[in-house]
């Protein structure tokens, strides 16, 4: 026999549980209600002024050209922790391969982000959510390439540690998995990769068996095959917009020139053609995922090669005076070992394109940055420039 009072109690515990259950319910719906709105909000009003930040998120995979401190606690030559680097930096000397700022620094300026976006070894907590940088000096798309120079953290390791960036930022989604594909939607990823693995890879014989085993039709082919196996998982991951950029003409940097006595040309265009196939592949390959191969996303081409050589034929009418040597370096023009400890750069930084034997200086990467981002030349950004993708 049920005693009335105990009955009375038991209704009364189920009233409470399920009012509490549909408080909590209202809080769930109601959390997720502001992150859309909020989400939604900062697409409408960021794309209208141009001074407020433009995605919610930039997250980049690359080499030196791009790395900003990742290499820093690596046992490898492919660091850039001391000065001069940085000599016209705000924070100094960062690990940054330039005198001041990369290019994915001022497109991140563009894009109005408030900080340069960190390096993923030292990001943390919410900070994520606006992006990280897990670029890495000598790294490439296979995942041997830069071994000769130390430690690195090759495409391959950074996919992987962008994966675990993703298990990190859901959980500030309360388990809403429509808002964080959103979020990740609209976020900007940057890819530039490539270089390493013609410069410390292709054309290093003595180190590497690659140009043995491949012809340079051969070797494109099978990057743009490990390519885009890794774009892929950056996709499966949640990226929708991708930047990915060509091979610069490597064949005309300090390095090549200081080495190079060819037929009459100024730069090692053996070089440069064996990037030609690759770059060529990579925009065929943009055209696949954009066609249908990834649903849903929008991939951009940024050639780097062709702006690179543009900048160069034009260089006066930007101001460059000094296309041939790195500011700072040793060597037949400044390229034969690269800028050492404390080194007195050259004392003009804005008239030289290249910084050192393999990097351009900040001027040149805020030139080939602001071109990328609105430029109207398919030449530059293929099928539509960076501002384009940000408003889709």
């Amino acid at each position: 026999m049920i005693h009335i009072s105990n009955l009375k109690n038991t209704q009364i515990f189920t009233v409470h549980k399920a009012m509490i259950s549909e408080k909590v319910s209202k809080m769930a719906n109601f959390i997720k209600i502001v992150v859309w709105v909020v989400l939604s909000f900062w697409c409408s009003t960021t794309m209208s002024q141009p001074n407020y930040q433009q995605v919610p998120g930039l997250f980049i995979f690359g080499d030196s050209l791009v790395d900003n401190g990742n290499n820093n606690g690596l046992f490898t030559l492919a660091r850039a922790n001391y000065r001069p680097y940085g000599i016209d930096f705000p924070q100094g000397t960062t690990g940054r391969f330039t005198n001041g700022r990369t290019f994915v620094d001022a497109l991140a300026q563009i894009l109005g982000f408030p900080n340069y976006i960190q390096p993923y070894t030292v990001v943390r907590g919410r900070a994520l959510l606006q992006g990280a940088n897990y670029a890495s000096g000598a790294s490439g798309i296979r995942d041997e390439t830069g071994n000769n120079l130390g430690a690195h953290m090759s495409m391959n390791q950074q996919v992987e540690n962008f994966r675990r960036t993703v298990m990190q930022l859901s959980r500030y989604f309360v388990g809403d998995s429509d808002a964080f594909a959103y979020y990740l939607s609209k976020c900007i990823i940057y890819c530039g990769l490539g270089s390493n693995d013609y410069l410390n890879n292709y054309f290093m014989r003595d180190y590497y068996s690659t140009s043995y085993e491949y012809t340079p039709k051969g070797y494109a082919a099978s990057l743009i095959q490990d390519y885009s196996k890794q774009l892929t998982e950056i996709y499966n991951l949640g990226a929708r917009k991708v930047l990915v950029t060509a091979v610069g003409a490597i064949g005309c940097i300090p390095y090549q020139l200081a080495r190079y006595t060819g037929n009459g040309s100024r730069c090692n265009e053996e070089i440069n053609n064996a990037i030609s196939l690759f770059n060529s592949g990579l925009k065929r390959l943009v055209d696949r995922f954009n066609n249908g191969l990834l649903p849903g996303a929008k991939f951009v081409y940024l050639d780097s090669y062709q702006s690179g050589r543009d900048l160069a034929l034009n260089a006066r009418s930007y101001g460059f005076e000094v296309l041939d040597r790195g500011c700072c370096g040793v060597g037949r023009n400044n390229g034969q070992i690269t800028c050492l400890p404390f080194q007195i750069p050259c004392e003009n930084r804005r008239n030289h394109l290249f910084w050192d034997a393999f990097h351009p200086t900040e001027a040149a990467n805020v030139l080939l940055a602001k071109q990328a981002y609105s430029s109207t030349s398919r030449s530059y950004a293929y099928p539509i420039n960076i501002q384009q993708l940000v408003m889709l």
